[in-house]
């Protein structure tokens, strides 16, 4: 290598180690107590895909005869897969809240009683496991919204194997279980997998009720505080966001205040809609497309363009 470039790399290697000029951007990793991994998650979610539908996900062949035997296989899988990825969260979650370095030696001593952390995620990821009937029942509803709702769906089968916004919603519905759990990190990584896959964007935080369905799908974002009715349609492009949230004294935003918007039962938000702020959009009501709102919109309203005149 020339000298030249072999002394910028290592200047550079240099700089980049001084561990002061970080800021928060290094990870001190305790040793044996790895992060949760995305490629782990990733099969997480297709075992999850594969016990809610099964048939359509995983690679067994799927009789009614053998339902039994390929779930259980499946569901001992997830509980492994699960476990271990909660108990590095669980690491992790009390790694980073350790205020300073004694706080960090602290939790070294806390983490030696790994036996406690390894039986919290085994039993957390039992509860999870619990739930799924009930996940299975709300995501049915959404299959039977998303094809009655959509013309083009020829059958539940299509809306299942094919349709973004529903895999978009599957993902959800198991984040937002783990984060009732109390689960840290997991849930935002698996609703950014969904992000990444489908271009939906639902934060695990959002409360989503049964019969939901988002056609198209790509752009739609749903913040932390969401609170969403049954039977709730969204189109492509629709935003449930947040206006500027107010500073504390130090000029720090303020979090953990609901801040996005409420949507009653039998509401539609047509494509490219804009709803910002803790508004209460009425049961019944219809935003058009191309839209921003910001105020409360009375139930049964039609808030539209003005039509374009000669």
């Amino acid at each position: 290598m020339n000298l030249i470039h072999s002394e910028k790399i290592n200047n550079a290697i240099q700089e980049l180690s001084q561990f002061d000029l970080l800021k928060g951007l290094c990870h001190e990793q305790l040793e044996s107590n790895p992060m949760p991994s995305s490629s782990a998650l990733e099969e997480f979610i297709l075992l999850c895909r594969s016990v809610l539908f099964p048939g359509y996900f995983g690679n067994a062949s799927i009789t009614k005869h053998n339902l039994t035997f390929h779930i259980g296989v499946s569901v001992e899988r997830l509980h492994q897969v699960l476990s271990s990825q909660i108990q590095a969260g669980l690491c992790f979650a009390k790694q980073t809240n350790s205020d300073d370095m004694e706080a960090c030696e602290n939790a070294r001593e806390q983490l030696q009683h790994f036996s406690e952390i390894k039986e919290r995620a085994q039993c957390l990821s039992a509860d999870f496991i619990a739930s799924l009937p009930d996940i299975r029942e709300r995501l049915a509803t959404d299959v039977e919204a998303t094809f009655n709702g959509d013309p083009a769906a020829t059958s539940f089968d299509e809306v299942i194997y094919c349709y973004p916004g529903l895999r978009a919603i599957c993902n959800y519905r198991i984040a937002h279980k783990l984060l009732e759990l109390n689960v840290p990190m997991i849930p935002r990584m698996i609703t950014e997998m969904a992000h990444s896959e489908t271009g939906i964007d639902i934060h695990p935080g959002a409360t989503i009720g049964d019969y939901f369905a988002i056609d198209h799908g790509t752009g739609v974002v749903i913040g932390a505080t969401t609170i969403i009715g049954k039977n709730v349609k969204l189109y492509q492009g629709v935003t449930l966001g947040a206006k500027s949230f107010p500073l504390d004294e130090a000029g720090h935003p303020i979090k953990g205040i609901p801040r996005h918007p409420v949507l009653e039962d039998d509401v539609i938000i047509y494509s490219n809609a804009t709803i910002l702020g803790r508004i209460t959009i009425g049961k019944g009501a219809v935003i058009g497309g191309n839209i921003w709102v910001t105020e409360n919109v009375a139930p049964d309203a039609r808030i539209l363009q003005s039509k374009a005149r000669k």
